[in-house]
């Protein structure tokens, strides 16, 4: 163990009172690096009463002044991105180009927030009644917080942050304690970047700092990105205590292969979002549907790739898959994948207990295969989060609808197919936020919302681009005369547009 990971207050890094902490991993050997510090109730009323007082000064700063701090942080993005890259890798597992890919989707979002001029203009009506104009405004919420999950933690962070921001908010990151480093990186991003103390804000900690901030009465908003159980309660705890929430749960993405594919390339998709980062995305696909006659085809092909898969550490450049974040994450990953064959699930490849050369206390599980997968069983049902990639079979594209629309879940779907019209009657019949024509991980540029449907969002409002810019502001409508007063004598009636 090496390295304590503080808490970030008033553009430094701060121990707070807290007395406890967590372990941060590296997922290839299953050492302890370093420990993270956990915040008690005192240390959230600190941050909230920090961020508070940034707030009300920095909604008052002008749209040039958040412009040239946005510009200033996507520079210094850019020149520490590998540095980033690396502290992700190290304490996710994900491989190194799969990091960089990370930064990359957050800087998209950096770019989008930095034309915040032109996403806060308003509308103007002059002479909406005599001598009367109204006007639209969009004002900041004032504090908001963003708590966000291991998988991505500079991406998800940089959807919700530089939005936030950019309106005029000041924001508090509870990143995972899992993997806090790059919540580090982009906090002393910020503070180069000319960003006032206070502004932005990083707590570690666990439930008890998030249920502090879902209940302080000077929090505003909070986004949140993870499981849909916590989504669920992040939801209702910070709506009853008045908060405006946007909360992303789970995601059981499937993808539809209809017998006109092209199946190479279908197989291609499946295993590179499948498998991709090791699973650990809400993006991920987790079910194949092959629509028949294509079932055994497909199967053969995907799993001829799966085979192929190099498993590695994440700084191995020839690395295509890294480890899980946890051990106790691998153990629950291998348990459905038991769960599965004993419910008569065929193990087409098989990912458990796979070994890499000199690194046997890394929480290691391979890319792995099901097929004749049926509704029902729970590596079906529950979102794994891991390699484990299903196939399920159906006779027909309405009995394959069929399995997208029953689902919980309506984060992500795609289809694959030659057929314009089909594909243009998928994206019109499915239920689901994100669809993919061809395209197996859907995730929107950031000039586009990202949010699902169903068990996968609760809220109304998806993250980052127009809607971002929507849920960390409020309207407010002014309608003003200025008219002499004395030309005119009350009138008790109510005001109509005249």
């Amino acid at each position: 163990m090496s390295d304590t990971i503080d808490h970030w207050l008033d553009g430094k890094p701060w121990t707070g009172q807290g007395t406890r902490r967590s372990p941060v991993f590296d997922p290839s050997t299953g050492a302890t690096t370093a420990e993270v510090r956990l915040a008690d109730a005192t240390d959230v009323d600190t941050v909230v009463a920090s961020a508070r007082a940034a707030a009300d000064e920095w909604r008052a700063s002008s749209l040039s002044r958040r412009t040239a701090v946005l510009f200033d942080l996507r520079r210094i993005l850019v020149e520490r991105r590998d540095e980033l890259a690396a502290v992700i890798s190290a304490q996710h597992g994900k491989v190194r180009s799969d990091a960089a890919g990370e930064v990359q989707r957050g800087l998209e979002v950096v770019e989008f927030a930095c034309g915040i001029p032109q996403l806060l203009k308003g509308g103007f009506t002059e002479q909406a009644s005599t001598e009367v104009d109204v006007y639209s405004i969009r004002q900041p919420v004032g504090v908001t917080v963003g708590i966000t999950p291991f998988n991505f933690p500079a991406m998800v962070p940089l959807w919700m942050c530089p939005v936030a921001i950019a309106c005029g908010n000041a924001f508090i990151l509870k990143p995972s304690e899992r993997d806090p480093g790059a919540a580090m990186v982009l906090a002393q991003a910020w503070t180069d970047a000319g960003l006032p103390d206070g502004v932005f804000n990083v707590l570690h900690g666990d439930a008890e700092a998030v249920n502090g901030l879902l209940t302080h009465p000077d929090v505003d908003a909070v986004s949140f990105v993870g499981s849909t159980p916590i989504a669920r309660h992040v939801y209702s705890t910070g709506t009853a205590a008045g908060k405006r929430v946007q909360a992303l749960g789970g995601a059981k993405n499937h993808m539809i292969v209809l017998p006109d594919a092209d199946l190479d390339a279908a197989a291609d998709a499946a295993v590179s979002a499948g498998f991709g980062s090791a699973g650990e995305r809400c993006m991920a696909i987790s079910v194949v549907v092959a629509v028949d006659p294509v079932g055994d085809e497909l199967v053969a092909a995907i799993a001829e790739r799966t085979r192929a898969v190099r498993v590695g550490p994440g700084d191995d450049p020839d690395s295509e898959m890294g480890p899980v974040v946890t051990e106790a994450h691998r153990d629950r990953i291998v348990g459905y994948v038991d769960a599965g064959e004993s419910d008569g699930v065929d193990v087409v490849v098989d990912g458990r207990g796979v070994h890499v050369d000199g690194r046997p206390g890394g929480f290691w599980i391979g890319p792995t295969l099901l097929d004749h997968v049926q509704v029902g069983q729970s590596v079906y049902t529950d979102e794994i989060f891991g390699p484990v990639l299903c196939v399920v079979r159906a006779a027909t594209y309405d009995d394959a609808v069929a399995l997208v629309r029953d689902n919980a879940y309506g984060n992500g779907v795609a289809i694959f197919t030659r057929d314009g019209g089909a594909a243009r009657r998928f994206t019109f019949e499915v239920e689901a936020g994100m669809v993919g024509v061809n395209v197996p991980i859907p995730v929107p540029m950031a000039y586009y919302s990202f949010g699902g449907w169903g068990d996968s969002l609760f809220g109304d409002t998806h993250v980052h681009g127009p809607e971002g810019v929507h849920f960390y502001t409020r309207g407010k409508v002014v309608t003003e005369r200025w008219a002499d007063p004395s030309t005119r004598g009350p009138d008790l009636g109510f005001p109509t547009h005249t």
